[in-house]
C-alpha cells in the first residue's frame, strides 16, 4: 500500500481530527501503533503541523467515516488519477574518455550487422557524428586499419533495449520482418 507523502504530519492530522484507532492510523501511515499513540500523547511531533490527507487527495472523507464506525476496517488510499508525465528524450550521449576509442569498432559492427539503421539512429545509439560514420563506411577513417567490428552493448556504449528498439524502428520503416 502506498504511504502518504508526509506520514507523520498525516498521522498528526488524523489523530487530531478523526476517531480512528491508533492501529488504523498506523497502518495507513506506515507507522507502529505505539508511535501513533506517542503522537496523540504529545511525546512525538509535538510542534508538528498536521497535513490533511483528504485535501491532498490521499484518502476520501467517506473512507475515514467508514473506518471510524468499525475498528476492524483499514483505510484504503483514494484512487489517484494523476497523469504520468512522458519521459524526456535523451539528449547528447556522453562517452567516457576510456571508451571513446571503442566507438569506431561499435559503428563498424552496427553498419555490418544492421545496415537498415539510419545514420541518425547510429549517432543516437553510440553517441557519434555523421561524418565519423561516413568515414568508417568508406574506410577513410584514420584508424580504419585497426577497426574491428565489436558489439556496442558488450563495449558498454549502449544498452540492449535501446539497440533493439532502434533496430525494430528501422525494420518497421523498411518493411522487413524480424527474422533472427
Amino acid at each position: 500500500m502506498a504511504q502518504p507523502l508526509m506520514p507523520k504530519a498525516t498521522a498528526v492530522w488524523l489523530v487530531e481530527n478523526t476517531a480512528l484507532t491508533f492501529e488504523q492510523i498506523g497502518d495507513f501511515c506506515g507507522m507502529h501503533a505505539l508511535e501513533v499513540q506517542a503522537i496523540a500523547d504529545g511525546e512525538v511531533a509535538s510542534g508538528m503541523q498536521g497535513r490533511d490527507p483528504v485535501s491532498a487527495g490521499e484518502v476520501t472523507l467517506a473512507e475515514i467515516e467508514r473506518c471510524s464506525t468499525d475498528p476492524q476496517f483499514r483505510l484504503r488510499p483514494a484512487d489517484r488519477h494523476v497523469p504520468i508525465p512522458e519521459a524526456r528524450s535523451k539528449g547528447a550521449k556522453y562517452t567516457p574518455v576510456a571508451k571513446r576509442q571503442d566507438r569506431p569498432d561499435a559503428i563498424a559492427w552496427l553498419l555490418k550487422n544492421y545496415p537498415e539503421l539510419t545514420d541518425a539512429q547510429v549517432c543516437k545509439l553510440v553517441g557519434t557524428t555523421k561524418p565519423t560514420i561516413d568515414k568508417i563506411r568508406e574506410r577513410t577513417h584514420w584508424r580504419s586499419a585497426d577497426i574491428k567490428a565489436r558489439n556496442p552493448v558488450g563495449l558498454g556504449l549502449c544498452n540492449e533495449p535501446d539497440l533493439q528498439k532502434e533496430v525494430d524502428l528501422a525494420r518497421a520503416r523498411m518493411g522487413t520482418v524480424h527474422g533472427t
